[in-house]
């Protein structure tokens, strides 16, 4: 026989039955708690030991087992059966409960996902993670709705638990926690068998989630502004003074709605509208261009201002020399020349020396632009006869530039002639000056002393620097150029040889075909010369692993082929000195095999100098250029892609499918 809830009859009666002896069971548990608190605080009431309570024992005989005192204050009510209903587990507890009890319930919902079949049930288990007490051990529900039913609608189960909250410690409530979680799922498993679909509860994570980092911006993110650490209270003057409320994307909303930021985050929002550092009102007062100082706030070329555009303060130089040998037809493609896949970004300054020029100057500097695009501009160019010198920087530092002074030099009998010589360029970067020379010197194998004596007459003449102040006045000499000026670079043919014949070098070079020229090396003048200390005093070069850049037969890779059969030498070099020591350090020394269209092969080098903060009080170049170049660069620059992409897709348009 079935009740209008759909249960059985005897079903319900038992139902009814195991709900009081549960809360009885509950109750006696409470009063014994109570109770060894009281002794505790020195009280004398005492418990007589009863017998255990089994399954099966009915409510009255379970009366019967307890004190008379506890039968006194207990009051049973009438338990009206109804249908379970959703376990309310709304109650206070500690933060360590919380946590425990989101534990407990994941255990509870993966136990739940098992086979309905398996033996083995989610009580059981929590049971054994947690031991309770043998009696309520025992004590099994005949059904998961009744066992609810008991827990929840029971007044005396409630009492219970507020005593045991009050009491209790924090292992009643633990108890009180693991009850509740198995009922519920012991519950998920009732409507598992009775086919119904069960309701999970949220699946926590088994442990707390690792604590999230604050520094929440992306290394590019770090980097891309790395020329702003003097704005590091930029948050504070975003949400106190600048205001700009008005904007999309102003930085004030962003900290307004709770962004999680730090210091690398914002400097990269300092401005709504570019990535320029703000300048405050008060160092623009300051800013004296007058009066240099070295750590002033707001100096152009002093401290703060290096350190924002180079934190190590080093910057990259491509210093370059190649002899044209006169011809008019320039390289079709300088790419390889200035700009070699080996270092994997570009330097800021480039400075390309070139002895026998081209005829038409203007050209090979419209040709350098165009190659090196529209990121550097041509801070300055001089001419001394067929001797040219470009000096191309990144646009953006032509502010640091002092005025660019040149000179130049004759060393042939006849001034006139202008072929032989050479031609320096000076400027202070910062606070650093720069000297770069390059020459010519006198030609012939055995014409040693005749270099030597072109070096000599090169750094008595060259009258510089003239208007731009000497950084370093007691370390100058007045008969050494070189020695007044911090870096410099010195490059160009220099026209010494290798002291072996022909067929010797032949077999040392056909020996070593790649890189090994250590043999070579041994017969070189200028190697022999510089160990002596006879021509560039105090200069250094690089590590040479390029074969011999001269004499070539025009257009081919094979050294002289004509009746003279010249023996190939190393007459292109760089050297370059400093006044303080590790001040340059060569990244690469090396030559350009694929342009063809000279005797000579151009060689380059690549340099990492150090770079020191400067006084304001010397003449500025204010960001001069050559406008006119770089518009004619630009312009031949996108003229060739357009041209380049039309020829390709004439190419594509014109192409015929045969079909056989």
């Amino acid at each position: 026989m079935s009740t209008p809830n759909g249960f059985p009859q005897h079903s319900r009666a038992a139902c009814v039955s195991q709900s009081m002896e549960g809360g009885a069971v509950q109750d006696l548990q409470a009063k014994k708690a109570g109770k060894a608190a009281k002794k505790e605080a020195g009280g004398s009431v005492t418990l007589p030991t009863e017998r255990p309570v089994s399954v099966g024992t009915p409510v009255s005989e379970t009366l019967k087992l307890l004190p008379e005192e506890l039968k006194a204050n207990m009051k049973i009510k009438s338990i009206t059966p109804r249908p379970p209903r959703k376990p309310r587990l709304e109650r206070a507890a500690s933060l360590d409960e919380k946590s425990w009890r989101r534990w407990r319930r994941f255990r509870t919902s993966q136990e739940s996902l098992t086979d309905p079949n398996d033996t083995s049930s989610s009580n059981g288990s929590l049971q054994e993670a947690s031991p309770s007490p043998p009696n309520r051990s025992r004590a099994s529900p005949c059904h998961p709705c009744c066992q609810q039913n008991s827990l929840h609608s029971s007044p005396d189960a409630s009492e219970a638990s507020s005593v045991g909250k009050s009491r209790g410690g924090t292992s009643d409530l633990g108890k009180r926690a693991s009850e509740i979680s198995s009922a519920f799922g012991g519950l998920l498993r009732g409507k598992a068998f009775a086919g119904g679909k069960p309701r999970l509860s949220q699946i926590m994570p088994a442990r707390p989630l690792p604590p999230m980092e604050l520094n929440v911006a992306s290394h590019t993110l770090r980097t891309a502004n790395r020329i702003d650490p003097d704005c590091l209270d930029y948050r504070h003057y975003s949400q106190h003074k600048f205001g700009r409320v008005s904007s999309s994307l102003s930085d004030t909303r962003l900290h307004g709605n709770g962004m999680v930021y730090d210091n690398c985050s914002t400097d990269s929002m300092k401005s709504t509208f570019s990535l320029l550092t703000p300048i405050r009102a008060k160092d623009v007062r300051s800013r004296s261009y007058l009066e240099g100082s070295l750590m002033a706030s707001g100096a152009l070329l002093g401290a703060e201002e290096l350190s924002r555009y180079f934190p190590d303060r080093n910057i990259g130089i491509f210093v370059a020399t190649w002899n044209m040998q006169g011809q008019k037809e320039l390289p079709v493609n300088l790419d390889d020349f200035l700009l070699p896949t080996d270092p994997d970004y570009a330097q800021d300054m480039y400075v390309i020396g070139v002895q026998e020029g081209c005829p038409d100057r203007r050209e090979w500097e419209i040709r350098l632009q165009e190659t090196l695009g529209p990121h550097y501009v041509l801070l300055y160019s001089a001419a001394h006869g067929v001797l040219y010198m470009s000096v191309f920087i990144r646009r953006d530092l032509i502010w640091f530039c002092s005025e660019v002074e040149y000179a130049t030099v004759t060393t042939r009998i006849v001034s006139q002639i202008k072929t032989k010589g050479a031609l320096g360029i000076c400027f202070t970067f910062f606070g650093t000056s720069f000297l770069f020379i390059t020459s010519h010197f006198t030609s012939g194998d055995s014409k040693v002393n005749e270099r030597k004596l072109d070096y000599n007459k090169t750094i008595q003449a060259l009258t510089l620097p003239k208007n731009v102040p000497d950084t370093n006045p007691y370390r100058s000499s007045s008969s050494d150029v070189t020695t007044r000026f911090d870096e410099v670079f010195w490059f160009g043919d220099f026209n010494f040889r290798l002291n072996k014949d022909r067929e010797t070098v032949d077999s040392i070079l056909n020996q070593n075909p790649d890189t090994d020229v250590s043999k070579l090396l041994v017969y070189d003048q200028l190697t022999s010369e510089m160990s002596r200390g006879s021509i560039f005093k105090g200069f250094q070069e690089a590590d040479i692993h390029f074969r011999p850049s001269y004499k070539f037969d025009i257009g081919k890779d094979s050294y002289d082929t004509t009746s003279k059969q010249r023996t190939p030498s190393y007459t292109d070099r760089v050297v370059f000195r400093s006044r303080y020591k590790d001040d340059i350090q060569a990244v690469k020394y090396s030559s350009c095999p694929v342009i063809k269209t000279s005797d000579h092969r151009p060689v380059f080098a690549l340099f990492r100098v150090k770079v020191r903060p400067g006084r304001d009080n010397i003449p500025l170049a204010a960001g001069q250029f050559d406008r006119e170049l770089y518009l004619m660069g630009i312009k031949r620059r996108i003229t060739r892609e357009l041209q380049k992409r039309r020829e390709q897709k004439d190419q594509k348009s014109s192409s015929i499918c045969s079909i056989s």
